[in-house]
């Protein structure tokens, strides 16, 4: 099984960043042992949940990510790009010759945190009734559908 996957991962190694030759490696757990701890240092930084609940509606080039993120630079979304690529969830693949063309996607097993981004929106929705906060929001970055 471990050959398997780290054939995989060599095979990926070719198409990521050119920051980090080796591929984007797993970022250690801050807290070992603590599962809370680990699930939010994948999920927990600047717009991660956001851009899995866009990429779970399809797969996306990087400006058409910063284009529905407005408010993003193109540094802080690159960066969350790496880090959720790294964890696994979030897969790069280049789909033309140079300068390559790239598109983001989720992998079977990002797919597996969508139950906890569904219910992060949820939540979302009854906190900004409760706290009557909500301004108009941009077309572009309405997260107001229901996942799946």
């Amino acid at each position: 099984m471990y050959g398997t996957v780290m054939v995989r991962l060599s095979e990926r190694r070719t198409v990521m960043n050119k920051k980090a030759p080796l591929g984007n490696l797993p970022r250690p757990n801050p807290l070992p042992g603590c599962p809370m701890a680990a699930a939010f240092a994948a999920i927990g930084g600047k717009w991660k949940l956001t851009l899995l609940y866009w990429l779970a509606h399809g797969e996306s080039h990087f400006a058409g990510l910063r284009r529905r993120g407005a408010p993003i630079t193109p540094k802080v979304l690159a960066e969350q790009l790496r880090e959720l690529e790294a964890d696994g969830l979030v897969e790069r693949v280049v789909t033309g010759p140079v300068p390559a063309r790239v598109i983001y996607r989720l992998t079977p097993y990002g797919a597996t945190v969508l139950p906890v981004v569904e219910g992060v929106r949820v939540w979302g929705e009854a906190h900004l009734e409760r706290t009557r906060g909500d301004a108009a929001p941009n077309a572009a970055m309405t997260c107001a559908d229901v996942i799946g």
